[in-house]
């Protein structure tokens, strides 16, 4: 996973969109497009259903999963399909330190960004105005990290959802959230730069290169091999077990420490949700000016418990033995890439093509009275997503 610096947003970047500007960069998002993420190929199915949502004046929310750093040029080639612009909500670490051309270019293309860790009050009311007010969509990704899992979504957060619910309590028109599925597949074979790659984790950890063995069983052994490590570190014996179990069973023992040490209660939350929490209660104690270095240091400590919470909680532990495809086994790499040899992303190993699919859209309740919306369109848009993700 991309390790970025964990505290609350420097500055506040607003969009610019320009639908003219847009279409006249197209050329340049698709040269980049084959260039940095090397998609070739783009299969765009459901865009009349973004199309017929506009046409009606509804305010459209569009919900994808986010397995992929290639995901905003892909959903941009959609957005382009169905003849239309995006407003885009983005963490801020998109923005923070790059060249002022690149953020110029961010925010006509209609992106802004979000402090994901603070209550980011500006952010929420600039995307439900946006909602209510806008021609344009609004994408938001409900999973909030990319988890790098092509095949599978990780628990949607509920951001997503409450932004359209409170925008549809006092909006003049309805609004309306479209799932929306991207999957990438591989065109050229790229099993002799996933070899490579795994040839550099296992010598990363002072192994040989397990040329004997096939790459799926070489990929589980590197995977229980990190595990080991931590679990000596946390519990100071290694554990047995099926994988996915273990990797649970660390990630609850580590998230429940940081909570313990924070009088925190997680009770009822998925991990995202519970980092979330508590990554915005340390931070605002590293934030207090009269804080000492022994405290400090105890708070970075607990930040990077954080991390690797979200880190193991990205490994489902089953995901290429369930299935050993080529897609599948690039992404576990490319995840150990980012975690292990920390390269900022993972190399692109081939040449790919990716498919986006647009549901059904999902009519967003205002009434104040009707209880649960945000949990309920949250719920239905994840199934929404994972059944299109099983047909692909």
């Amino acid at each position: 996973m991309n390790r970025y610096r964990m505290r609350f947003a420097p500055g506040v970047w607003t969009p610019s969109l320009n639908p003219t500007m847009v279409n006249w960069l197209r050329p340049l998002r698709k040269r980049q497009q084959r260039r940095v993420v090397n998609i070739h190929d783009i299969d765009i199915t459901g865009e009349e259903i973004i199309r017929e949502q506009l046409d009606k004046g509804h305010g459209v929310m569009i919900m994808p999963n986010h397995a992929s750093h290639a995901d905003p040029y892909v959903i941009y080639a959609a957005a382009d399909a169905a003849n239309t612009a995006l407003y885009v909500m983005a963490t801020w670490h998109v923005f923070h330190g790059k060249p002022w051309t690149v953020q110029w270019a961010l925010r006509k293309h209609g992106c802004f960004s979000v402090d994901r860790e603070a209550n980011d009050i500006g952010a929420f009311r600039l995307a439900t105005g946006i909602l209510q007010t806008k021609r344009e969509p609004l994408v938001v990704f409900p999973e909030g990290e990319i988890y790098h899992c092509n095949d599978r979504v990780t628990p949607f957060r509920e951001g997503a959802a409450a932004i359209a619910v409170a925008a549809a309590r006092k909006s003049k028109r309805p609004i309306s959230c479209v799932p929306c599925a991207i999957t990438y597949r591989y065109v050229d074979d790229p099993t002799d730069a996933l070899l490579q790659t795994m040839g550099e984790l296992e010598e990363a950890i002072f192994w040989r290169r397990q040329t004997d063995q096939p790459l799926p069983k070489r990929i589980y052994r590197f995977a229980e091999a990190l595990l080991a490590v931590k679990e000596l570190e946390y519990f100071h014996e290694t554990r047995s077990g099926e994988l996915p179990d273990r990797i649970r069973a660390l990630g609850d023992h580590i998230m429940a420490q940081v909570e313990s040490r924070h009088a925190l209660d997680g009770t009822g939350k998925c991990i995202p949700e519970r980092v979330k929490v508590a990554r915005k209660t340390i931070m605002e104690q590293l934030s207090q000016e009269s804080i000492e270095d022994g405290q400090k240091q105890k708070l970075e400590s607990d930040l990077e418990d954080l991390f690797l919470v979200v880190q193991s909680f990205s490994y489902p532990g089953d995901y290429v033995v369930d299935q050993p495809s080529i897609e599948r086994m690039a992404e576990t790499l490319d995840k150990f890439e980012e975690d292990v040899l920390r390269k900022p992303t993972a190399s692109i190993k081939a040449r790919r093509r990716a498919k986006v699919q647009f549901g059904d859209p999902i009519e967003v309740v205002g009434d104040r009275k009707a209880k649960g919306q945000t949990t309920t369109l949250t719920s239905k848009a994840e199934q929404a997503v994972q059944s299109m993700l099983d047909q692909a």
